[in-house]
Order: C-alpha cells, then sequence, then structure tokens
C-alpha cells in the first residue's frame, strides 16, 4: 500500500478530530470524514487507472478492495447523517389530504417516506447503489440511422418482389417479434443486434438510476414507445396544487415552468400491471422482461429481475427496490379514498357534513412492523446469496454494508475483530493492509460521532491496524492511532517505541516521544513505560549477573547488541526533567548489572549518557547515595587509567626538561590516584557491611560489584606505587602501608577478596613487591606477606602453651622498611576469614 495513502488518512483523521464536537462538520457531504476517505480511495484508484505516481505495483484484489472500500464510506456518508441528525418535519400523509384531496401522488410518497425510518434508509440506499453501479456508457450500441432500418429493408423488398423474408418478420410494428403464430420470425440480424444491445444498455441505465439518459436514448434509437414506457416510473407530481413542504435549492434546479406544470404518470397503477405482465411474458427476452421488472419491481417481478443480477450489489439493489416499491404502493392505497388522484371524482364529492374517519394509527403501525419484519429477513438472506460475479457475499465489504444498512455496526466490528483473533484473516494478503485500514478508521469515525463501538473490538482491529503500520514502516503515525487505545494507549505506544531497538538514533527517539503528547498521549508515562519494556527486553536475553566473579584483567569483548540495548534504555527518561527521577533508579540498576558482570566500559558508557542533573536528586537517599558511589569509583578508576597512560609517555628520546616536566606530572597523577583510592577505601562505598546476612538481591548485588573492583582497585594501586618506587622512593612506603589499610578492622577491606572465583588475597599477597615480611598473630592468626614473585610463601608454624600461633615466612626484610604492618588474625592467605584480630610486624 502507498505510504502516501497511510499519510493521507491520517491527515484526514487529525482534521476531523480537532472538530470531533462538531457533528455537522463530521457529516458534511464535501468535508465530512466519510468523504474524505471515499476521496482518497478515488484518488489512488484514479493514480492505479493512469499509471502515475505509483510507488508500487497494486494488485487485482488491492483495487478491487480499495473500489469497495470507497463505495463504504459513500454509504456510511449516505446513511449516517440520516441516523444522527433530528430529520425535517414532514406533515402525515393524511393531514396533507385533509387539508387538500388535490395532493399529487408524489407528494404523498415523499411524505410515506419520511414517516418511516426504515423506508427512508431504504430509499438513500437504492440511490447509493445506483451510483456505484457500473458504468452504462460502455453498453450503448449509440444513436440509430431509422427504425429497424434493414428489416425495414427486407419487408419492403418482399412486397415489391412479392416474396418472402424467410425468417424475418413482416410487420414493422414494436409487437411484430413477440405475436404468436409468427413462427419464431425475427429482426434482421443488425436490427436484432442493435435491439439487444439497446435492451441491455437501457436495464444497465435502469439499474444505475439514470432514467432520463435512458428515455433519452430510446428516443436516438427511434422507438419512443420505449421511451413512454421508462417514464411511466415516474409518479404524477403538481406543485403548483401541493402544499407540501419545499426545499429552496430543489425549486432553483427544477426552474419556474417546471414547478408550475405536471408531470409524472397520471394512470400508474394501469401502466405498473402493464410493466408487470410484460415482465411475467416468457416471450420476451431475460433482459426485456428484466427491465419490465426493474421499472416496476414487486413481490410478482422479483424472479425475472434476480434472474438478471449477477453481483451482490445487484441482488441487494432488487431487494431493496422491491421493499421500497412495496411500501409505497401499499402506503398509495390505503390513501385512496382521500385522494382525488387515486380514487377520482367521489373523493371531493363528500358532504360537508360529513367527516372522513382516517385509520387507526398515523401509518397503520401493524402493517408497517410486518413490512420492517419482511424487509429486514430478506435482506439478512442476502448474506449466502450465491453471486455469478464479483466478490461473494462472505467479503468483508459486503458483510460490512449489509450490517450498517441493517444499522448493526456494533456486530460487525466484534465480528471484525474476531477473524482477527482468530486467525481468519491472513496478513499475508495484499488487501489485508486495506481492509484493517479500513476497519480501524470506521472505529474511530463512529468512536467521534457517538456511536456505539465494542471496546474489546477497538482494541483488537486499532492494534491489527497498528502492526500494519509498524510493517510499512510509518513510525510517525503510530502515536495518533494508538492514543485512540484509551487506557491501553500508553502501554501500546511504548511496545512500538520499544520496537525500535537501535534501529532509531537519539533525535528520532526524542521525535517519537514528543508525538505522543502531540496526540494527547501522558508523554513522561511513555518515556518511563518504554525505558522499562526496553530494560524488560534486554534482560530476557542478556546472562544474569551471577556465579563466578569475572575476571577484568584484559580485553573485554565488543558489547553485544542486547548491551548497547541496555544502556540506550536510558535515553527515553532522560529527554525531560520529569521522568529525571525514574532515570535514576534505572541507571543505578543497569550500572549494578554492567559492574556486576565486570563490563566497566559499558557502565562508564551509560555514566556518560546520563544528565548532571541525576546528580543533583537527593531523595530518596539510598539512591542517590548509590548513584553518587558509582560517580566517585569511576572518578577514582579513570584516575588509575590516567596514571597508566602517563607511565606509557616514559620513553628515552625524553630530553631533559621534558623528562622533569613528565616526571612531575607523573607524580601528580599518582598521588591523586593514591588519595582516591584511599578514600574510596576508607568509607562504605556501596556496603558498609558486607558479611551481614540478608537476602535482599540488590545488597548482593552491590557485595558483588565490592567484591570483583575492591581488590581490583588495591591491586593495581600496590603495583602502580611498587612501579614508581624507582623514580619516587616514597612510593614503596606507601606501599606497604597499604597493607594497614587491608587489614584494618574499621573497612574490612579482607572481607571483599573472596575465597573462591575473583581476586584472592593470595594474589595481593603474590604483588610485585621484593619484600618479605614475618607478622607475629594472635589465636588462630595467619601470616600476612608480602612478596614480588607469585611462587607459594614457605611457611613455618609453631605454638606455644597460651595457644598463640607463631607464623614466619622465610624471605629477606629490606633495610627500607622501617614502618611496622599491622593486620588482623582473621584471614588466610586463601582470603579465609579467621575469628581473632590484631597482628604487627616481626
Amino acid at each position: 500500500m502507498s505510504e502516501a495513502l497511510y499519510a493521507s488518512c491520517a491527515e484526514a483523521l487529525s482534521a476531523c478530530q480537532s472538530t470531533k464536537d462538531d457533528l455537522a462538520a463530521l457529516l458534511h457531504p464535501e468535508t465530512g470524514f466519510a468523504p474524505r476517505l471515499r476521496q482518497i480511495c478515488h484518488d489512488r484508484l484514479a493514480d492505479v487507472e493512469r499509471d502515475y505516481a505509483i510507488d508500487e505495483p497494486v494488485s487485482l484484489h488491492e483495487q478491487q478492495a480499495l473500489r469497495m472500500e470507497s463505495d463504504t464510506w459513500a454509504l456510511l456518508q449516505a446513511l449516517i447523517p440520516l441516523r444522527k441528525t433530528i430529520p425535517q418535519q414532514y406533515p402525515d400523509p393524511r393531514a396533507l389530504l385533509a387539508t387538500n384531496p388535490y395532493t399529487p401522488p408524489a407528494s404523498l410518497a415523499q411524505s410515506i417516506m419520511h414517516a418511516s425510518p426504515l423506508l427512508s434508509a431504504l430509499v438513500v440506499v437504492r440511490e447509493w447503489l445506483h451510483e456505484s453501479a457500473p458504468n452504462p456508457s460502455a453498453l450503448s450500441p449509440g444513436a440509430a440511422t431509422g427504425y429497424w432500418k434493414f428489416t425495414r429493408h427486407v419487408v419492403t423488398q418482399d412486397k415489391r418482389t412479392g416474396q418472402t423474408g424467410g425468417g424475418v418478420i413482416g410487420e414493422m410494428d414494436p409487437d411484430a417479434v413477440n405475436r404468436t403464430g409468427n413462427d419464431r420470425k425475427t429482426l434482421a440480424v443488425d436490427d436484432a443486434t442493435y435491439d439487444k444491445a439497446l435492451v441491455q444498455t437501457l436495464f444497465a441505465q435502469v439499474r444505475a438510476g439514470q432514467l432520463d439518459e435512458a428515455v433519452e436514448l430510446c428516443r436516438r434509437a427511434h422507438q419512443p414507445w420505449r421511451a413512454a414506457s421508462i417514464r411511466g416510473a415516474l409518479l404524477f407530481q403538481w406543485r403548483a396544487i401541493a402544499n407540501e413542504p419545499r426545499e429552496d435549492d430543489m425549486m432553483e434546479e427544477d426552474g419556474v415552468d417546471d414547478y408550475s406544470g405536471w408531470r409524472g404518470n397520471l394512470h400508474r397503477k394501469l401502466w405498473k400491471s402493464t410493466c408487470t405482465r410484460a415482465a411475467l411474458t416468457q416471450n420476451l427476452s431475460v433482459v426485456e422482461r428484466a427491465l419490465y421488472a426493474a421499472l416496476a419491481p414487486s413481490a410478482q417481478t422479483s424472479g425475472p429481475l434476480g434472474a438478471v443480477c449477477r453481483t451482490w450489489s445487484d441482488h441487494l439493489w432488487a431487494m431493496v427496490s422491491v421493499a421500497c416499491e412495496d411500501r409505497l404502493s401499499s402506503g398509495l392505497a390505503g390513501l385512496e379514498s382521500e385522494c382525488f388522484w387515486e380514487g377520482g371524482q367521489a373523493v371531493v364529492e363528500v358532504p360537508e357534513n360529513l367527516t372522513r374517519k382516517p385509520t387507526e394509527g398515523s401509518f397503520q403501525e401493524k402493517e408497517e412492523e410486518e413490512w420492517e419484519g419482511a424487509v429486514f429477513k430478506g435482506l439478512e438472506s442476502l448474506s449466502d446469496v450465491n453471486v455469478e460475479e464479483g466478490p461473494p457475499a462472505t467479503n468483508p465489504y459486503h458483510v460490512t454494508q449489509l450490517l450498517i444498512i441493517l444499522d448493526r455496526t456494533d456486530q460487525l466490528l466484534q465480528a471484525f475483530a474476531t477473524g482477527l483473533r482468530s486467525g481468519l484473516y491472513d496478513p499475508t494478503l495484499p488487501e489485508y493492509p486495506t481492509m484493517t485500514r479500513f476497519f480501524a478508521h470506521l472505529c474511530l469515525f463512529l468512536q467521534m460521532i457517538e456511536i456505539n463501538v465494542p471496546p474489546l473490538a477497538m482494541q483488537v482491529i486499532l492494534e491489527a491496524y497498528l502492526q500494519v503500520l509498524e510493517a510499512a514502516g510509518q513510525r510517525e503515525l503510530i502515536a495518533m492511532y494508538a492514543g485512540a487505545l484509551g487506557d491501553n494507549a500508553i502501554e501500546r505506544y511504548a511496545m512500538f517505541l520499544t520496537s525500535l531497538e537501535l534501529s532509531a538514533d537519539l533525535e528520532e527517539r526524542r521525535l517519537a516521544l514528543n508525538r505522543a503528547r502531540e496526540h494527547g498521549l501522558d508523554m513522561h508515562r511513555v518515556a518511563i513505560v518504554t525505558a522499562e519494556r526496553t530494560i524488560e527486553t534486554a534482560f530476557s536475553v542478556l546472562s544474569a549477573a551471577k556465579g563466578p566473579l569475572p575476571s577484568i584483567i584484559g580485553m573485554q569483548p565488543p558489547p553485544t547488541d542486547a548491551e548497547l540495548l541496555l544502556v540506550r534504555s536510558i535515553e527515553w527518561t532522560t529527554f525531560v526533567h520529569a521522568t529525571f527521577n525514574t532515570a535514576l533508579e534505572q541507571a543505578n540498576i543497569i550500572l549494578r548489572y554492567f559492574l556486576g558482570c565486570g563490563r566497566v566500559r559499558l557502565a562508564k558508557q551509560l555514566l556518560d549518557k546520563l544528565p548532571p542533573e541525576l546528580g543533583a536528586i537527593r531523595e530518596p537517599e539510598a539512591r542517590a547515595n548509590e548513584y553518587y558511589h558509582y560517580r566517585r569509583f569511576f572518578l577514582v578508576w579513570e584516575s588509575l587509567e590516567r596514571v597508566v597512560e602517563c607511565q606509557a609517555l616514559e620513553v628515552p628520546q625524553l630530553n631533559k626538561d621534558a623528562r622533569v616536566a613528565w616526571l612531575s606530572h607523573y607524580k601528580v597523577l599518582l598521588e591523586q590516584a593514591r588519595e582516591q583510592v584511599l578514600n574510596l577505601l576508607t568509607t562504605d562505598w556501596l556496603v558498609s557491611d558486607v558479611e551481614r546476612n540478608g537476602n535482599d538481591r540488590r545488597r548482593q548485588e552491590l557485595i558483588r560489584i565490592r567484591q570483583i573492583f575492591i581488590p581490583e582497585l588495591i591491586i593495581r594501586l600496590h603495583a602502580m606505587l611498587y612501579a614508581s618506587r624507582v623514580k619516587f622512593p616514597e612510593n614503596l612506603k606507601h606501599a606497604l602501608s597499604l597493607a594497614n589499610v587491608v587489614a584494618d578492622s574499621r573497612y574490612k577491606l579482607y572481607e571483599d577478596f573472596v575465597g573462591q572465583d575473583g581476586r584472592r588475597l593470595g594474589d595481593y599477597l603474590a604483588a610485585r613487591i621484593n619484600t618479605g615480611l614475618t607478622f607475629v598473630c594472635g589465636s588462630n592468626a595467619v601470616v600476612f606477606a608480602l612478596r614480588t614473585h607469585l611462587a607459594p610463601v614457605p611457611i613455618t608454624a609453631s605454638s606455644s602453651s597460651t595457644m598463640d600461633a607463631f607464623f614466619t615466612i622465610a624471605a629477606p626484610i629490606p633495610e627500607e622498611i622501617e614502618t611496622p604492618v599491622a593486620i588482623p588474625a582473621d584471614f588466610d592467605t586463601g582470603g579465609g576469614p579467621g575469628t581473632s584480630s590484631g597482628c604487627s610486624i616481626a
């Protein structure tokens, strides 16, 4: 389906939604909603037929669907105003006759129609069927050069020569062909062919409601009797003596002469019985019988009329025509005793002292009810009528048209929604988008004009159309239609935004979110729900941050799409200040996940996306503090990385001045890094008490992060300080004093050296310091040693009667080490906790 078609429908919807409280504007015959949609379909079909501006091939099924959709919008425009507006008040036919017994039958028929809502609707439907009928001009045989010209030549020649014309008739009157005893003689071949085409065209014109054109064609064919037969269908009208309400526009169109004179068939009952007789005459052709049946439709002539019905619309037209004529005929028949033109002179010769007693009820209500019941039953039978051409009765558009006529739109929408849910309609069919688009706009149209729409059905239909729009890449239209889902609008639009995943850049996401506000959705709520759904989508793919602690040494693999989606999920809640609190909460969740998986760079990438204003949020305190701790961590991490980068700048080619400058910068960076790391280590970073029991998931995630990064920070700082001892000798003392911080029971950093998987305390003991230390610890204490190599540390132990354990590490102690190093006795070289505390260097 053309992208322009989607946009045009959305534009029409938007224009009408802006005037949704103005019923007259919505039902305007030119600028109302239904005429706009009909014109869109018409224009699209015109483009297809001209092969102009078509961006993709259009199948015959799609063309047929567009044509039927256009017709259906025309039907809605014809019927809905009749049902939604207060009709003009017309006098009762008996009231007209009581004041003027000379009221013409056409005026009475108009009054009868207005007195019956169903009859008024059927008349409108019949006019719609006339407009949507195939164009008869393609069948027209054109004007004849004379009356049965070729047959006349044969007859004249036969009389001149005294011979018979074989199978050609010998008379020229109109009934010659059908006269019995004529041995089935026919016209000359050319005349017979012309007459056959003429009758077919006349029937097509009557089918299309083009009586005047049919009369003119008969005259051009030199067959005035056919013209008279067709004009006999017109009811007798004489407006000069009628006291009916008159419409100014009709007076202007008809002109003064037509208004003052009379027209129509004064003897229509006789004419109708003659047409019925002709329709039932077997000698006439099927089409000619149908022509007379169409001029005077009734239960008697329904057989010949139905014999030429090929399409479903033909069957509907035949049934509606019979129903309308039946109601008008019975209504006029009930007025014969009161109307001069129906009852004759006796009607106006009633003595003045006698008053007419009208029958009970304005229109014989019982008879009206029986007629309505028969009409509804007949229309319902069309739901499974067999057709020879065109779409079957079960076609969704035919079902739609029938139920619109029956005023059962709620049943229609429920049936279509049920079909969508059950998979009755195949989304891969080319006509599916057209059909779904129609029903979505039908729901919205009925909702705008306050006609009941089943909520669940509307939700299913709009959801189906939203999927069509998504498949067509019509992102900018989603918000408009999602906004009509009521309570589900936010969730549905958020679902669409979630589906964008990584395909939309930041600006596209911002525009998509702003469209929610433009179409009446709560933009802040949409942003929050979208972020939540995006996070859920990413976590459904990603592995949980649990199990063995990850290694963060060496190169990390590139981010997966799911990880990038998780990073970008925070964008939805960072566009406006109103969602910053939610952004802070979600940022903490994502940072916990990435750091718990050891994905430092992704965590940093996420942190860089966050607006600075998040750091100013103070409530709730726990959430604000956690975010503050993450920012502190990355300041420390970046400080360590700057040291590494600066260390890499040392090259032999540095001159004296450059080397002095480099050493100064290197020393400053080392000092900054040491201070920042110690500051983080000596505060309760993320968790104040690692050992405290608890099943809180968030607490366990924070402990996991400490167990990954606290040892990493200690070992990295230790390595940097030791590596720089040659240039800055005081850094060796700083490296050794770091052990005091690790061993201090106030900070309990040793608890973050887990006994398995991650960084063990042995890793720290084996750090690159060419030093051996002997520690004397209390009962059940453990040796804490620092060495430059990774080989196992040889340990000897002895015990005394006081149950104190003495552990000695056989290694030389450098002379420059003077500061005792205190260490608690509640951990061993594997990081396992003990029970005592208090150690000192030996």
